[in-house]
């Protein structure tokens, strides 16, 4: 049976989304003062190009669903 375009939206973006949750748990790890070394501002960094790419990728998906939109007064 052929995969629909539904399905393989969930299969790809689960599986996506489930890698950057692991790579955010891994990206606390470094929050170890023990065996690392930062400033307020590396961490503003971190986090500032995260929200961006985020709000990037939040941005694509409302680009789909407005185009089905139709302008009336």
């Amino acid at each position: 049976m052929k995969e629909t375009r539904q399905q393989r939206f969930k299969r790809i973006a689960g599986a996506r989304t489930n890698k950057i949750l692991d790579m955010i748990k891994l990206l606390a790890n470094c929050a170890n003062t023990g065996n690392y070394e930062y400033s307020d501002d590396d961490i503003k960094k971190i986090f500032s190009a995260i929200e961006a790419e985020i709000k990037n990728a939040k941005a694509q998906f409302s680009k789909q669903s407005r185009k089905d939109k139709k302008f009336s007064l």
